[in-house]
C-alpha cells in the first residue's frame, strides 16, 4: 500500500523513509509491584538493582542496533527515576539511539506530573521526545476529561516552544458504558468499541490544543481501522504519524498482528513495545534463572525480531509461515 484516503479529512501518502523502533523501559510502579514484588517504596538497593536492569536493557539494545539496517531509528523510552544513566548515554550517541523520556507519574488513571517542576525535569536532558501517557475515553466524566487535556496542552505547548518532539501515548480502556453495551463482554471491546473512540479521543484533545509529532496507539485488529486512526492523526493538515504500543501483549498472536496491520498504512511510522520484549527475560534473571548474559542476548533477539516483523510487514514479505492467524 502506498496511497490512502480517510474519511476522517486526513490524506495519507507514504510511509516514513525512517521507521522509529523504540524499546520501552520507563516502567515504574508496575515494574516496582509485579516485577520486584515491592509493597513499600524502595530501599536504595533495590532501586540500585532495577536501575542496572534498566541498564541492561539499554545494552540489549545497543547490542540489537549494531545489527540493524541503517533505514531505521532504534530508540529507548526511559524514565529519569531509574534511568537517568541511560538517557546520558543514549543522548551522547550522536542520534544513532533516538531518546525519549516521560513527563507522567507512573500509575494512577488520569495524567498528572511526574515533577512539580516538571519543565525543568524534562528540560534537562537532550531528549528527541517528550513522552506522556493518558487515559482517555469520551463516556468518562466530562470535567475531568476537560482538566486532563488542559494539562496535556501545557505539555503541548512547552515541547512545542523548546524544540521537544511530543508522543502522546494514548490507552482508551472501556468505560462503564461501553461494557454495559457489550453486556459485560469486556474481551470484545478492543474490536469493536475502542477504535471509534481513539479516533474521537484524538480529535477531542486535537481540539483541546494538543499537538504531538506521534500518537502511541494501542494495536488495532483491522486495517480499516489503523487507516481511520492514521488519518484523524493528520485532521486539518496536521503532520503527526502513529505508533504501536506493546500493551504487553502475546509476542506469537495479539502483538504480531497488530503489527501486520499498522505497519502497511502510511502514517504508522513504528512501535514503541517495553513489557513484551523484556519481562519474561527479567523475571529470570531476577530469579536467577538466567545469566546476564543471556539476560542480554534475550532482550537484544527478542527485540530484533520485533524490527525485522515490522519491516517485513511494512513491505509485505512476511513469511506464510509466520503470519499470525487473523483475530
Amino acid at each position: 500500500m502506498t496511497q490512502a484516503q480517510a474519511g476522517t479529512g486526513g490524506t495519507l501518502t507514504t510511509h516514513a523513509a525512517r521507521p522509529l523502533l523504540i524499546l520501552a523501559a520507563d516502567d515504574r510502579n508496575s515494574l516496582e509491584r509485579d516485577l520486584y514484588g515491592l509493597t513499600a517504596a524502595p530501599t536504595p538497593e533495590q532501586a540500585a538493582r532495577i536501575s542496572a536492569d534498566k541498564m541492561l536493557i539499554y545494552q540489549a539494545l545497543l547490542d540489537a542496533a549494531a545489527q540493524l539496517p541503517a533505514s531505521v531509528q532504534p530508540g529507548i523510552l526511559i524514565d529519569e527515576q531509574y534511568g537517568a544513566a541511560i538517557a546520558e548515554l543514549a543522548a551522547r550517541t550522536g542520534g544513532a539511539i533516538s531518546l525519549a523520556m516521560p513527563v507522567e507519574a507512573s500509575g494512577g488513571p488520569w495524567f498528572r506530573y511526574a515533577y512539580d517542576d516538571w519543565q525543568a525535569h524534562a528540560g534537562f536532558f537532550a531528549t528527541d521526545h517528550t513522552k506522556i501517557l493518558i487515559r482517555d475515553n469520551p463516556g468518562l466524566e466530562a470535567g475531568q476529561r476537560a482538566a486532563q487535556a488542559e494539562r496535556l496542552a501545557k505539555v503541548s505547548d512547552w515541547a512545542a516552544a523548546n524544540d521537544r518532539a511530543l508522543i502522546v501515548e494514548l490507552l482508551v480502556p472501556a468505560s462503564p458504558a461501553d461494557l454495559t453495551a457489550l453486556g459485560g463482554a469486556a474481551a470484545s471491546y478492543d474490536a469493536t468499541l475502542r477504535p471509534e473512540h481513539t479516533v474521537q479521543v484524538i480529535e477531542y484533545l486535537q481540539d483541546h490544543g494538543v499537538t504531538p509529532a506521534l500518537w502511541e496507539v494501542e494495536g488495532l485488529d483491522r486495517p480499516g481501522d489503523a487507516l481511520a486512526v492514521a488519518a484523524v492523526a493528520k485532521r486539518g493538515g496536521r503532520t503527526a504519524d502513529c505508533i504501536v504500543l506493546g500493551r504487553h501483549a502475546n509476542h506469537d498472536h495479539h502483538l504480531d498482528h497488530w503489527l501486520k496491520v499498522a505497519a502497511p498504512v502510511p502514517g504508522f511510522t513504528g512501535f514503541a513495545i517495553g513489557r513484551s520484549i523484556w519481562w519474561d527475560a527479567l523475571h529470570a534473571h531476577l530469579h536467577h534463572r538466567s545469566t546476564v548474559g543471556g539476560t542480554r542476548r534475550r532482550i537484544a533477539s527478542i527485540y530484533s525480531d520485533f524490527v525485522r516483523y515490522f519491516l517485513d510487514a511494512r513491505d509485505g514479505t512476511l513469511p506464510v509461515q509466520d503470519t499470525p492467524e487473523t483475530l
